[in-house]
């Protein structure tokens, strides 16, 4: 029980800005065991953009209501996985060589691919949430987003020789994403009546044949992924499952 309340704790201490909980630095088996609980850390920020919907929806327009929400959203995490999509977008579509596009995955300067990709994600996050029919899409994507990320962690290969990623990728096996699926699975389940559960199903399978398309383009481009790489997936992730779900409501 101690040793899997310190892998959430750790999940939450990496993943957003919520104060530090562990005063001391994180080993790499604990940072590679707190993959199983990176869903928990998305239900949790899905459960306070819900909560907020409510409460927002009741004062403000619907227009200004989701743009508070996605600034909420983004800042939850620091805009961390925002941040990885960016370099990932400038990383994997620029260079001439897979050492080019491992370099501009450091670079932290934003180039014309991150600006386009980003600047998309955030209109079809906005102009989904202004279509929602039932607010529970915003506690699942987060879900699905965060599901995509310990999947990204545990089945693939990791590109670099060090740093968090490589401590995360390799301190997490199939017990960590067997781990994260079930919470993923479980929560997906319980919303899926309110949702809708075709609409739920529909999602999970567009939001699974995104991520392997990333991954197949990021595998041809640079040797394996990296922590942008974890990022962009979680937005990919999140950007599918809820535009999916508010094609639904608006059908």
């Amino acid at each position: 029980m101690r040793a899997a309340l310190i892998s959430v704790a750790v999940a939450f201490q990496f993943l957003t800005i919520v104060p530090p909980p562990l005063r001391r630095k994180v080993s790499p088996e604990e940072l590679g065991k707190s993959v199983t609980f990176f869903p928990l850390v998305g239900l949790l920020m899905g459960l306070l953009l819900f909560g907020l919907h409510r409460l927002l929806s009741a004062v403000f327009p619907v227009t200004v209501a989701a743009a508070i929400l996605l600034a909420v959203w983004i800042a939850c995490s620091g805009a961390l996985h925002f941040d990885g999509l960016l370099d990932a977008a400038d990383g994997l579509l620029g260079g001439r060589t897979p050492e080019d596009r491992m370099r501009i995955l450091r670079d932290e300067r934003v180039g014309a691919f991150a600006v386009a990709a980003g600047g998309t994600v955030l209109l079809l996050k906005f102009a989904a949430m202004g279509n929602i029919g039932e607010a529970g899409a915003l506690i699942a994507a987060p879900v699905a987003g965060r599901w995509l990320t310990s999947m990204g962690v545990v089945l693939f290969s990791y590109a670099r020789t060090d740093g968090l990623g490589r401590d995360m990728k390799d301190n997490a096996g199939w017990p960590q994403a067997a781990g994260a699926t079930a919470i993923a699975a479980a929560t997906l389940g319980l919303l899926a009546p309110s949702v809708g559960i075709a609409a739920t199903g529909a999602a999970m399978v567009l939001v699974c044949i995104s991520a392997w398309l990333l991954v197949r383009f990021t595998l041809s481009r640079i040797p394996g992924l990296t922590g942008d790489i974890y990022g962009a997936l979680c937005e990919v992730g999140e950007t599918v499952c809820i535009v999916t779900l508010a094609a639904n409501w608006a059908a």
